[in-house]
């Protein structure tokens, strides 16, 4: 789990999923955000194996600004992120998506995500 800022809000409950091939929120999250609902998109995107046995059906996107940092430096990337209507344990999930727009490199071992900016590598720990 990590804690980036998506938006403008910062989120402490956010997975870092290298196996899934989205980036996933849940509307009671975006809601709570105050997104203006002009930038949400309607969609209807099938996917399959977020719930066993089950397909799913994302009901809307919207991009947003995702943003890991730590004390001398930071990263910001747009990221599309599927708005999914049943609840999640988490803030969001962000997947493989995330993980090539930010170029980061997960090591599992030590529970570290290492993504470069201009200015370094920025190395990102959990929050329990």
């Amino acid at each position: 789990m990590v804690d980036p800022i998506i938006g403008t809000k910062r989120f402490t409950k956010v997975l870092m999923d290298g196996g899934s091939g989205l980036d996933i929120m849940n509307a009671e999250t975006l809601d709570a955000m105050g997104i203006d609902q002009a930038r949400i998109q309607p969609t209807r995107v099938p996917f399959h194996s977020i719930m066993l046995g089950k397909q799913t059906i994302s009901i809307e996107q919207i991009d947003l600004s995702v943003t890991f940092r730590n004390l001398s430096s930071y990263r910001i990337e747009t990221l599309t992120f599927e708005v999914v209507g049943f609840p999640l344990v988490y803030h969001a999930i962000l997947g493989q998506p995330c993980y090539a727009k930010f170029m980061a490199i997960p090591n599992y071992t030590y529970l570290k995500l290492k993504i470069p900016s201009p200015c370094g590598v920025i190395t990102i720990g959990t929050s329990f």
